[in-house]
């Protein structure tokens, strides 16, 4: 009796038979499914679509007309400017700092885009660049973003758990740069955010490994608790010298916890809409998978083995098994550990390789969201056995921002 991934590769095979490999697809009925599962997640406050994990102008539209959704978070400043004179959106927040001096003289010279857009700032460094770019006489008003560090330093600060991000850890540091802020001609501090990369980044189910899942069950827990504390302070201190629009936290990984937290007031979430595979390691709630590629085969060298042409989008991060797409359908198939996703052939493993012939395809999942759409120009939305749109990816319309 098929299964239900038995019965998702025909519906895939039927809609793209028409279309030849490589290509990428996204499953509309799980992509609609999984943002609706987002937003009741964060029980009642806004969802900032992380652009970074969807990297597709037509789904982040689409993402942002449900319900629940409101804004995005751009991963560059020059990526920003093109989305909101796109009209993609008229609000966002850019999630790390910028030195790039010809969008922050576009930024400057634009009133509706500085009042569209935020920039992120954890240091008066950052500040100085913007001045030296356009005077603070000269220019709009820059609406700009605090960023306070997320990570855990239990034992007095010997042990670091999260990423390093802000310099900004305590409340009284984030308290101090903000009336630096506020005492600055041409800025206007509007928001604080706080992203717990150590919660929203790191799956608390790690297949076959019970006792790392206990240890990162315990993580998160004690980790929360002691950022509920700190970011509570720090958004009292911040808030002695500004009038916050937002205080901006979480993501897919987190929003439970996050959306718990009175003082945050919208999360952001991206990865959840494509369901890449970093993301089947989380106990509470495990998006849909709804992205995915696929490869022709090419070779038969054996029983056991096809081989398909490239296959080598590996994900950023540590260099671990983690970061290699999955070859996903059919069922029963794996990746070479001597070989892996190679530049332009992959092996692949298992039973299932035996009924592959010279011109199907494998689909693949990729280990993270939006950096699928590097590799493509443009996605395939399926609904049910049919492909019924062809929309470019960043890549497509020519912006590559990283």
């Amino acid at each position: 009796m098929p299964t239900e991934r038995d019965t998702l590769r025909q519906r895939l095979d039927r809609a793209t038979a028409h279309l030849d490999p490589p290509f990428a697809v996204v499953d509309l009925a799980a992509f609609t499914a999984n943002s609706t599962a987002l937003a009741a997640r964060a029980a009642g406050k806004p969802i900032r679509a992380a652009s970074k994990s969807v990297r597709c102008r037509d789904l982040l539209t689409r993402a942002l007309a449900q319900p629940g959704w409101q804004g995005v978070m751009a991963y560059t400043l020059d990526e920003a400017i093109w989305l909101v004179r796109s009209g993609v959106t008229r609000d966002v927040l850019v999630a790390y700092p910028t030195a790039d001096r010809a969008a922050l003289g576009e930024l400057a010279k634009d009133v509706e885009l500085a009042e569209a857009i935020s920039v992120m700032v954890d240091s008066t460094d950052q500040l100085d660049l913007i001045d030296a770019v356009s005077a603070p006489d000269r220019r709009a008003e820059v609406r700009v973003c605090l960023e306070l560090d997320a990570s855990w330093r239990p034992f007095g600060g010997r042990l670091h758990v999260g990423v390093r991000r802000s310099p900004v850890h305590s409340a009284d540091a984030a308290g101090a740069l903000a009336a630096r802020i506020a005492g600055r001609r041409g800025f206007r501090l509007v928001g604080l955010m706080a992203y717990e990369a150590q919660i929203a980044g790191l799956g608390d189910a790690p297949p076959r490994q019970a006792l790392r899942a206990v240890a990162i069950r315990t993580l998160h827990r004690r980790s929360y608790q002691e950022l509920l504390r700190r970011r509570s302070a720090a958004v009292a201190a911040v808030r002695a010298h500004a009038d916050l629009a937002y205080v901006n936290g979480g993501g897919t990984g987190s929003i439970e916890l996050t959306t718990a937290d009175p003082a945050v007031s919208e999360v952001t979430a991206g990865s959840g809409l494509y369901g890449p595979t970093l993301f089947d390691a989380y106990r509470v709630w495990r998006p849909t998978p709804a992205a995915f590629f696929a490869l022709p085969v090419v070779r038969r060298p054996g029983p056991g083995v096809a081989t398909v042409l490239g296959g080598g989008w590996i994900a950023s991060g540590p260099a671990q098994s983690s970061r290699l797409p999955t070859p996903w359908l059919p069922v029963g198939l794996r990746l070479n550990g001597t070989e892996g996703a190679g530049e332009v052939q992959t092996p692949v493993l298992g039973a299932a390789a035996d009924a592959l012939r010279v011109g199907d395809r494998v689909w693949f999942r990729h280990a993270k969201a939006g950096e699928l759409c590097e590799h493509v120009n443009e996605v395939h939305l399926v609904e049910d056995d049919q492909v019924v749109a062809t929309v470019p990816t960043y890549r497509g319309e020519g912006h590559a921002f990283l």
